[in-house]
């Protein structure tokens, strides 16, 4: 792990936030020296305090979990489930999820497992710098306390999703922080529901810029609703889901698919800027390829032949590349490969179409199955494709998995972690991935975690 340290540079007259990052073994070693962060006048100057939040976003962009790289999830488990088939060579880091071959010692688990918790380190120093702090005004400090909240859920999200009982690291004491343990699920949940719940009594109703790059309560309450869903709290799901699909001046479908990963998007609700200007996103220099066979990765035919050849995000989202005898295709969801005169798409996190199928499911568990079929539709619809014929409770929660895979293919491993809660990995993948057993559910909590703090055992089970 790396232990952060706040500095502050003046440049023309500009506070610039710069974290140096210096090795050290572990998240839970990670301390925050007296006079380089909680008690600097960093957290008392909105403008610095906003940079620290800033820096963070650029983390999470560029590095960990939800990175667009080909380290982050959406690749990482497109490999691990049946979206994606790996390429390129033995150095491709895709190939341990791919061949089903993860130990408590891969590279990439480690560095979920770090820089993860390195970010939320940091929402966590911004959350008790702001704290009654009298130099910020209240809508300021709301404001931060807010967005720190907020990546704080959105983290551990994910974290326990991908290792299960795991620590909900809350405070930057790293002799609290060495000697964590771990908490039981529904325990962890509800500390991601608090924190959530509180982010959107704090956050502001509108965002800072039509970027829509800084969270505020309808970006809150779009993972709300995906953590009531995980959670079969179906009734809360969908009316959180209901809360985004009703703000109609700022969210609409976007009629042609082509439009749905653009900045501009209407169909955006939090996106995470490029690192420059004329930059584009990671995604697209990850999944796109001119000729074969493919660098890295490629997507499935069992995915892509999957699709009717009448659905718009087959047409669209899909590209197909041949060397004359073989014919691969490739995510072309965003479309962007290289830098333009200006950006024209940022990585999108959450966007409309989910919270339809958010809502769609969480209708038919409650027993509203014209609701669940008009959410679906509207999806369904917007792709070029006739409403479902489904009409049983059943066949409508099956035709909703159906529409995630097509509709989410390749968005921060939506497929691995919806084959998961809807007990449908093991016989979708044990015929696909070599040696898959029940307990690939979960990944191997990292080794050097376990050495460095014993309270973190046992070790997840099948490793």
């Amino acid at each position: 792990m790396r232990t952060i340290y706040l500095k502050t540079k003046l440049f023309t007259g500009f506070a610039f936030l710069v974290f140096s990052i210096n090795s050290c073994d572990s998240f839970v070693e990670v301390d925050l020296p007296k006079s380089q962060l909680a008690n600097t006048v960093v957290f008392e100057d909105y403008a610095t305090a906003t940079a620290v939040l800033t820096d963070i976003y650029s983390k999470i962009r560029d590095k960990g979990i939800l990175t667009g790289s080909n380290t982050g999830v959406s690749n990482q488990l497109g490999n691990y489930t049946d979206e994606i088939v790996c390429y390129g060579t033995p150095a491709n880091p895709s190939l341990p999820f791919y061949n089903n071959q993860l130990l408590a010692t891969t590279p990439g688990i480690t560095e979920y497992w770090n820089s993860t918790y390195n970010q939320i380190y940091a929402a966590n120093s911004v959350i008790e710098g702001v704290t009654a702090n009298i130099k910020l005004s209240p809508e300021n400090i709301n404001q931060l306390q807010g967005e720190a909240l907020f990546i704080r859920g959105l983290l551990h999200f994910y974290l326990t999703n991908l290792f299960g009982e795991i620590p909900y690291i809350k405070q930057t004491d790293y002799k609290i922080n060495s000697v964590v343990g771990r908490m039981s699920t529904d325990e962890f949940y509800q500390n991601i529901i608090q924190d959530l719940e509180k982010a959107v009594e704090l956050l502001p109703d509108n965002y800072s810029s039509t970027e829509r790059i800084r969270p505020n309560k309808l970006v809150a309450r779009a993972l709300l609703s995906r953590v009531y869903l995980y959670q079969k709290l179906y009734a809360k799901a969908a009316n959180q889901a209901s809360f985004i699909l009703n703000q109609t001046t700022l969210f609409n479908l976007e009629a042609n698919t082509n439009n749905v990963f653009l900045i501009a998007s209407k169909e955006t609700i939090w996106q995470l800027k490029s690192a420059a200007a004329g930059r584009n996103t990671l995604e697209a220099t990850v999944f796109i390829f001119k000729s074969g066979p493919p660098p890295l990765v490629a997507l499935s035919n069992n995915l892509v032949n999957t699709f009717s050849n009448q659905d718009q995000r087959k047409i669209n989202w899909i590209k197909n590349v041949s060397n004359g005898t073989t014919t691969w295709y490739h995510s072309f969801k965003y479309k962007e490969q290289n830098p333009t005169a200006k950006s024209l798409e940022f990585s999108v996190v959450f966007r409309l179409a989910e919270q339809y199928l958010i809502r769609a499911e969480a209708r038919a568990y409650q027993g509203d199955l014209t609701g669940a079929k008009e959410d679906l539709n509207k999806i369904r619809n917007r792709a070029g494709l006739a409403n479902t014929d489904a009409q049983t409770q059943d066949e409508i929660l099956k035709a909703v998995l159906q529409e995630r895979r097509w509709e989410l293919f390749t968005e921060h491993g939506h497929r691995f972690f919806d084959l998961k809660r809807q007990n449908q990995i093991d016989q979708t993948l044990s015929g696909i991935k070599n040696g898959w057993n029940p307990t690939d559910v979960l990944l191997p909590l990292p080794q050097s975690e376990l050495s460095a703090n014993p309270n973190l055992l046992p070790q997840n089970l099948g490793y």
